[in-house]
């Protein structure tokens, strides 16, 4: 059906019709007034009586020739627009006929961020500015191949990071999926093949485990200076998230019903969302948890609103916690360098050895089902619960009688008659 529609990102009007079963979509220099949606209006309808009746001249009407199929660069570098008999400056139709990318990306940027988290937003913007918007800000939106995808993909896998290595295939991954979010909405709004068919994401390593020992867990606690021995103790024995403990509040420290309720996080230094919808939690405060939560709120300030927090009231600064208290702790210790995430990790397979519910844990750590559960930490219960088969014996010696049952097996081979029939078995075969 054909319409008048207007380009948010230029504000201009175009005509949408069809003219022998091909979408025609011709671009005006015409701002969107009442005025000028009238007269083009009466335009489109003089079109559309032309097209009914045979007659229709594209040439005539746009002043160029009808588009065809147009070369990549062609479109790359933009067809120049022509003046028809109506005096409308117009663009050409087909893929040429769709915006610069930086200027589809950042009303796509504009359209989204209302849904997306503080942490996200500020991801996502630096993705576009740091690579996108630079390498294909220029091009056609509807210009850019498949094959434009998978050189900008190889480029970033030569782009330098830290510890001069290169980015890492996750990396990559989180900077590419932007652009197939764009593309492909492109693609679906001005009705053009996506150039981001088969192509997959960069397969990624697995993150290291490296879960603390119950043994180090406790040196760890022996040592580590007294102001931050509770927190070290609630972060061992919840697996709450960085963001999530450094973001607690007193409010939602439960005492009565020896519960954490997580509700906020703090990401990149500010107070925000939960990760998932999943996040959100109560946790149970085990012993050593809440006469932990006790002392800290003994030592903490009467009207502190944080649970853990610096000399101003503040919630902790990650980076300062690792340069000043974690890594010289490790080192000090001959702990092996690792995240303090490796806390929640030590928490789940602390957990695990301990014999807890699989689906008791899951809900502990904010996990949605037990599937991550299993596939991140499966290959350190063994070692920690001793379930190697050796459990299998035991209960077999506490329930069955197995030398009154070899006794009686004995003495049927002995008598008068009687068939072993694994034997008889054996014995036909």
């Amino acid at each position: 059906m054909s319409s008048i529609r207007v380009r948010p990102e230029t504000g201009q009007l175009f005509m949408d019709f069809k003219f022998n079963g091909v979408r025609m979509r011709e671009q005006t220099a015409l701002t969107d007034t009442p005025a000028n949606r009238k007269r083009l209006q009466k335009v489109l309808e003089r079109i559309e009586g032309e097209i009914a009746l045979g007659c229709f001249d594209y040439q005539k009407t746009f002043g160029k020739p009808m588009p065809t199929k147009v070369s990549a660069d062609e479109l790359a570098a933009g067809a120049v627009a022509g003046s028809g008999s109506n005096g409308l400056t117009v663009l050409p139709g087909s893929k040429a006929d769709t915006p610069l990318f930086r200027e589809f990306a950042n009303q796509w940027f504009t359209e989204s961020e209302v849904s997306w988290r503080r942490s996200y937003v500020i991801t996502q913007r630096g993705a576009l500015d740091k690579y996108l918007i630079p390498h294909f800000g220029e091009k056609v939106v509807g210009s850019i191949t498949n094959a434009d995808v998978l050189a900008f993909r190889a480029s970033l896998a030569k782009v330098p990071a830290r510890n001069n290595e290169t980015l890492s295939n996750r990396r990559i991954n989180s900077i590419m999926k932007p652009l197939r979010q764009i593309l492909n909405e492109a693609a679906d709004r001005f009705e053009f093949t996506t150039s981001f068919r088969a192509i997959k994401p960069l397969k990624m390593k697995r993150s290291d485990v490296m879960p603390f020992s119950l043994e180090e867990v406790q040196r760890i606690l022996q040592t580590v200076r007294a102001d931050y021995r509770n927190y070290f103790a609630v972060r061992f024995f919840t697996g709450m998230r960085t963001g999530e403990v450094h973001g607690l509040k007193w409010k939602y420290v439960d005492f009565e019903r020896r519960l954490i309720l997580v509700r906020e996080s703090i990401v990149l230094n500010e107070e925000d969302e939960l990760k998932t919808d999943g996040s959100m939690r109560d946790i149970q405060m085990n012993q050593m948890v809440y006469d932990a939560l006790k002392a800290q709120r003994q030592a903490s300030d009467e009207f502190a609103t944080y649970v853990f927090a610096n000399r101003l009231g503040k919630p902790l600064d990650n980076k300062n916690f690792i340069d000043r208290v974690w890594a010289p702790l490790l080192r000090h210790l001959g702990l092996a360098i690792r995240r303090p995430y490796q806390m929640r990790h030590t928490a789940a397979t602390l957990w695990l050895a301990s014999g807890e519910a699989p689906e008791w844990i899951a809900r502990q750590l904010g996990h949605s089902s037990t599937e991550m559960l299993f596939r991140v930490y499966s290959r350190y219960v063994p070692n920690l619960t001793r379930k190697d088969g050796s459990a299998m014996d035991r209960l077999l010696s506490q329930h069955m009688d197995m030398a009154a049952i070899n006794h009686v097996a004995a003495n049927r081979r002995l008598l008068p008659g009687a068939t072993d029939m694994g034997h008889e078995h054996m014995a036909q075969a």
